[in-house]
């Protein structure tokens, strides 16, 4: 079995301009060995690539698939952007927040659930989009929300 920083130097290899062209698979790989970007996570990654911990963090916080903070067993992400935004996005956000006890940007007492609003999820066309797990939604309504939330395995 390879170690992180053996698979992050197979993933650097892969790319002409070295490694802060690698700083985004390098980055998830690190979030799926330890379930979120902790600074020991972007530590490591830094490590890796040759690069400052500063330069993981300013990637990690610019791209809403990473995380910093651990997150539920499931992640719900609402799309806010204009086109989800003009088709009741927010509706949609407060739904989830009275369903599931908690705001956006929180994870559910029992640590089951993260729920997130996030800038957008690329599905202009299908507002509002709700990503479950990474999985989307299309043309979610408020009164969907109770039917996603239940769907969901223990």
């Amino acid at each position: 079995m390879s170690t992180y920083f053996e698979e992050v130097q197979a993933i650097r290899a892969r790319y002409p301009e070295g490694s802060r062209s690698a700083a985004l698979p390098a980055l998830r790989l690190a979030q799926q060995k330890h379930g979120y970007l902790s600074r020991q996570a972007l530590e490591e990654a830094a490590d890796a690539l040759d690069v400052t911990p500063a330069f993981c963090y300013s990637v990690a916080t610019f791209y809403d698939m990473f995380t910093l903070e651990p997150v539920g067993k499931h992640t719900i992400e609402i799309c806010t952007n204009l086109p989800c935004g003009l088709c009741g996005a927010q509706k949609v956000v407060d739904a989830f927040e009275q369903e599931l006890g908690c705001k956006a940007g929180e994870t559910t007492e029992d640590g089951s659930v993260t729920l997130r609003a996030v800038e957008c999820l690329g599905g202009c066309g299908y507002a509002t989009v709700v990503a479950v797990d990474h999985r989307y939604r299309h043309h979610v309504k408020p009164e969907d929300v109770a039917d996603i939330v239940g769907g969901l395995d223990g």
